[in-house]
């Protein structure tokens, strides 16, 4: 399966710089009349690596060599998923295609005591946090509200409600301060989420009490078809400034960069120095979900600029250019991503139904007769199609 685009020429970085700001996180900030905000990169498009002021990163080749494949196996992940989709296997899917590096590089700047409150697509951040791929299906299945313990990865389970998992998030981070432990909260949400008053909120609270939390915005530019433009007047960064704690914009495109900016903002977060917003600007190259039709409210050639930027090619890229990875490591990956896709396939068609009646179990740890009686009716409702088909 191709996993790759070809490349394109190098975005452009702004070089200008303010003495005046002292912490890495606010000098990326810039003001609301700046019209190219600064974009950490640390991998061009092209595959050049390049090195930036606040944010610097050493990985060894096989470090490198595992961000490759983390992100190769989340895409083939997400494209099994979507095709079982159409299938008829799953009810929806919501796909992560050209966002990998923003999900990888950031899961993988995560320590195994930080906390994760995620949206509904984060697919790699929950491969960094070591859970099963087929345990994300169930729910998009119907068979369960999630399929992993929350607690065992510290990953929370999926949020369906757009925005709410801030506060989830902002509340854990409050709590894990009081307690004095060392460690940091991360929550996802989208640049569509950013409208909402849950994030705002979140905000708010997260700054008054100095909750290390970091907010990692995966700004894919379409909030299903409404372009970011239609929402904000400032880069997305930029509103953190207002509520008092630091912003920051990372290509979101560039593996190496997420890892770095979102290490940063981790430290800082457990440092006890209170949140960061990471903007992670990149692109949906897909639908919203699968019930969506994107060609219906974008152009072809905006989904072609933003292919020549992939995140994958870029990093294969480099690690060719670096002798880094030979052909026997992408063959014996291309097996292994085949080998993803045969285990997802299995394991989806294999999963059991659910009990119709357990719906019904633990609304009320003392039981309630409302539900008793909705209980009843449900039963005799079901035992209907057993007399009819006799």
């Amino acid at each position: 399966m191709t996993v790759e685009s070809t490349a394109a020429r190098k975005p452009r970085r702004s070089s200008k710089r303010t003495s005046a700001v002292k912490t890495p996180a606010k000098r990326a900030a810039k003001t609301p009349q700046s019209s190219e905000p600064e974009l950490v990169q640390l991998l061009t498009p092209e595959g050049e690596r390049v090195e930036h002021p606040d944010y610097q990163i050493d990985l060894t080749a096989e470090e490198l060599r595992g961000l490759y494949r983390d992100m190769v196996l989340t895409r083939r992940f997400d494209a099994e998923a979507t095709a079982l989709q159409r299938q008829g296997e799953l009810g929806l899917w919501a796909s992560l295609l050209g966002q990998e590096a923003a999900q990888i590089g950031s899961g993988r700047a995560l320590r195994d005591d930080d906390y994760v409150f995620p949206t509904y697509r984060e697919h790699g951040v929950a491969w960094c946090r070591g859970v099963d791929p087929t345990n994300l299906l169930g729910m998009f299945r119907g068979v369960n509200h999630g399929g992993w313990d929350p607690n065992s990865n510290n990953f929370h389970l999926y949020t369906i409600v757009i925005g709410s998992q801030t506060l989830h998030a902002t509340g854990y981070a409050m709590g894990v301060a009081k307690d004095g432990a060392g460690s940091a909260v991360i929550a996802y949400f989208g640049d569509g989420a950013s409208s909402q008053g849950d994030v705002a909120e979140s905000f708010t609270f997260s700054a008054v009490y100095n909750a290390p939390v970091v907010f990692f915005c995966q700004n894919n530019q379409w909030a299903i078809s409404e372009p970011t433009e239609k929402q904000t007047r400032v880069p997305l960064y930029q509103r953190a400034q207002g509520f008092g704690f630091p912003g920051v914009r990372v290509d979101g495109n560039d593996v190496l960069a997420c890892l770095a900016v979102t290490r940063s903002a981790l430290e800082r977060a457990r440092r006890g120095e209170g949140p960061t917003l990471v903007e992670a600007f990149t692109y949906r190259m897909g639908a919203h979900t699968t019930s969506d039709d994107p060609t219906k409210y974008r152009a072809d050639e905006e989904r072609a600029s933003w292919e020549a930027k992939d995140p994958i090619l870029r990093l294969r890229t480099y690690l060719e250019k670096q002798d880094a990875a030979d052909e026997a490591f992408f063959t014996a990956l291309e097996a292994e991503s085949e080998a993803l896709g045969k285990r997802v396939r299995e394991a989806v068609r294999a999963m059991p139904d659910p009990d119709r009646m357990a719906i019904f179990d633990h609304v009320y740890a003392d039981g309630n007769p409302l539900v008793d009686e909705e209980r009843a009716q449900f039963a005799a409702y079901q035992a209907s199609f057993a007399e009819e088909s006799n």
